[in-house]
C-alpha cells in the first residue's frame, strides 16, 4: 500500500467559506455544510478500491471484524473468501490476547462418576454451556466466546497459533480436538496410543505444522497412574506425520500438576513439584531432562510461559529465614539452558496489596508477548504487567464472571485468527500420502 501525502491531487474540489470571527476581528474557516468533512466525503471513499478496502479490513481486531461484517453482503461475506483471507493471514497484526475459562471441577468425571450424579454447578460441561472469556490487554476489554459445538466431556488444556486443545475428560487413549473459537471451525485427531488419566498437554502451532505433546499420568491400572512416558504427534505441510508414534520416557520422580506445557523453540517445558524444576522435552531429539529451579526450596506456585523466544518463570518468593524481603520474581532462562537470571520484581508497596488480597489462596499466572496475567484465586481482582514499558495495573474484572459464585478463572496465552489453514492438513490425513517422520 502506497504511502499517503497530503500534497496529493484529489478528483474533486472543494469549497471553503470563510467568516470574520466576531472575537478580535480574527479569521474562523467554517466548512461548508454541503460537505462537514472533506476528508470523509463518500466522494473519495467510494471510489475506493476493493483491494485497498479489504487490505483496511485485514488490520481491524477480531471484534471489530465481526462488528463490520453488519454494514454490507460483501464484507459479510469476507469471512469465507480465500482471496481475502490470504490477505489477512499476510498483512494482520499479532495480537497478544488471552483466552479464560472457568475452572472445571472434577466432579462428574472419570473419578466421580459412580459416586456423583450429573455436573451441577460445572459451567464448562456440556457443549451448550461452555463458554470462554477473550481479553484484550491493550484496550482491557473482555469479550464472551461460545462453544456451542463443542461435544461434552472435553476441557482446554493448551493453546497455540490461533487453536485451543481440548482433551477428553474420560480415563484412557485420550481423545483431543483442536478448535478456532473464532470461527468455531474443529478439528479431531486421532486418539493417543496409551491411556492416561490426567496428562500434561503441550501444543505448537505454526503455519506449516502441528505438535501436540502428551506427557504423564499413564494408567498401569483401573486405579493407579505414574508418570512414565510421553507421545507425540507431529504432521506438517511437506508431507511428514508421526501419528503418536514416538514414545520418550521420562525422568524418574516426576510430579505434574500444572497440567500445561510451554513451548519455546521447538521445546516443550512443563513445571514439575516436589521439589521444584522444570522438565524439558526436546521434540526433535526426542529426549527430556531436568533443569533446577532458581531458588526453588522458597517459591510459592511457580509458573512457567514463554516471551520473545525465551522461558519465563514467575513465582512468589517467601521464605521465613531468607534475608530478603517477600516478593514475586520474573526469571529468565539463558542460552545455555541451565542458568536463570532475574528479570523483574514486583514492586514492594504492590506486592503488599497484592499479598493482602491473595490472602494465601493462591493464584495463577499466564504469560503473552509482553504480558502477564496473575489472578488471584477466590476474587475477580487480576494484574497485568506489561514488560516492554515496565508497567503494572489492576485489569478490571471479567463482566461475565460472578466471584465467588461461578469459581475461578484459568486461562492460555490466545492469538485470535481468522483463519488456521495448517489445521486443512488434519482433514487431509487419510488421503494425503503422507510420509512417515521419525526423529
Amino acid at each position: 500500500m502506497e504511502p499517503f501525502h497530503p500534497s496529493l491531487t484529489f478528483p474533486f474540489s472543494y469549497t471553503f467559506n470563510t467568516t470574520t470571527s466576531a472575537l478580535g476581528g480574527g479569521i474562523a474557516e467554517n466548512i461548508a455544510t454541503s460537505c462537514p468533512n472533506p476528508w470523509m466525503d463518500a466522494r473519495i471513499w467510494c471510489k475506493l478500491p476493493h483491494r485497498l478496502l479489504d487490505r483496511v479490513i485485514a488490520f481491524l481486531p477480531p471484534p471489530a471484524f465481526f462488528r463490520s461484517r453488519c454494514v454490507c453482503k460483501r464484507w459479510y461475506a469476507l469471512l469465507f473468501s480465500n482471496t481475502f483471507l490470504q490477505l489477512y493471514l499476510e498483512v494482520s497484526q499479532r495480537r497478544h490476547w488471552f483466552l479464560f475459562f472457568k475452572n472445571k471441577s472434577l466432579r462428574g468425571s472419570y473419578i466421580y462418576r459412580n459416586n456423583i450424579g450429573g455436573s451441577n454447578g460445572d459451567s464448562n460441561r456440556g457443549g451448550t454451556n461452555c463458554e470462554g472469556y477473550l481479553f484484550d490487554p491493550y484496550e482491557l476489554s473482555w469479550y464472551r466466546l461460545s462453544f456451542a459445538l463443542l461435544p461434552s466431556g472435553f476441557s482446554p488444556a493448551s493453546s497455540s497459533g490461533g487453536l485451543i486443545c481440548w482433551v477428553s475428560d474420560e480415563a484412557g487413549p485420550k481423545t483431543l480436538i483442536l478448535c478456532n473459537p473464532i470461527v468455531g471451525s474443529m478439528s479431531p485427531l486421532p486418539p493417543t496410543l496409551r491411556p492416561r488419566l490426567l496428562p500434561s498437554i503441550g501444543l505448537s502451532v505454526n503455519p506449516t505444522s502441528i505438535d501436540v505433546t502428551v506427557a504423564g499420568d499413564d494408567l498401569i491400572s483401573p486405579y493407579a497412574v505414574k508418570n512414565l512416558t510421553a507421545e507425540s504427534f507431529h504432521i506438517d505441510a511437506g508431507g511428514f506425520f508421526s501419528l503418536w508414534g514416538i514414545n520418550s520416557s521420562l525422568p524418574k520422580l516426576c510430579n505434574f500438576e500444572s497440567g500445561q506445557m510451554v513451548n519455546v523453540r521447538g521445546r516443550f517445558y512443563c513445571m514439575n513439584y516436589g521439589p521444584y524444576s522444570v522438565l524439558a522435552y526436546d521434540v526433535a531429539a526426542n529426549n527430556c531432562w531436568t533443569i533446577e529451579a532458581p531458588m526453588r526450596r522458597a517459591l510459592r506456585s511457580p509458573t512457567l510461559m514463554e516471551s520473545g523466544g525465551k522461558l519465563l518463570l514467575v513465582s512468589a518468593v517467601e521464605k521465613s529465614k531468607l534475608n530478603v524481603p517477600k516478593s514475586l520474581r520474573i526469571w529468565g532462562l539463558q542460552a545455555c539452558g541451565t542458568t536463570w537470571v532475574e528479570m523483574e520484581r514486583m514492586p514492594q508497596q504492590l506486592y503488599v496489596q497484592f499479598d493482602d488480597l491473595e490472602n494465601g489462596n493462591g493464584y495463577r499466572c499466564v504469560g503473552h508477548g509482553e504480558f502477564i496475567t496473575i489472578m488471584i484465586l477466590g476474587s475477580d481482582k487480576a494484574l497485568l504487567f506489561d514488560m516492554s514499558r515496565k508497567r503494572w495495573q489492576w485489569i478490571p474484572p471479567c463482566p461475565y464472571v460472578h466471584a465467588g459464585v461461578d469459581g475461578d478463572l484459568h486461562g492460555f496465552a490466545y492469538e485470535p485468527r481468522l483463519a488456521t489453514p495448517v489445521t486443512g492438513l488434519l482433514d487431509q490425513l487419510t488421503a494425503i500420502p503422507f510420509q512417515a517422520f521419525s526423529a
